[in-house]
């Protein structure tokens, strides 16, 4: 066995269990809900720019609007 396995501190962490499937769900969920936050948010400061900002990032007033319109939990 190589000396890097024999660490205790390694071994330990191969002998924890793995999440249970119910806290497994929740990270999944909490993840979800970050970037479904962040996407709302983003989408909202996306309309609220002023037409030079949109202009200088090659977005049309009708297009930000469009995308602030858009649900959170689409992509």
């Amino acid at each position: 066995m190589s000396p890097a396995l024999q660490n205790p501190h390694l071994a330990l962490l191969g002998a924890e269990p793995r999440l249970v499937p119910a806290a497994a769900l929740a990270v999944k969920l909490a993840a979800a809900i970050q970037i479904w936050s962040m996407r709302r948010r983003t989408r909202h400061q996306l309309r609220d720019l002023d037409d030079h900002l949109l202009n200088d990032i090659g977005v049309t007033r009708r297009e930000a609007f469009g995308e602030s319109r858009r649900a959170f939990w689409r992509g």
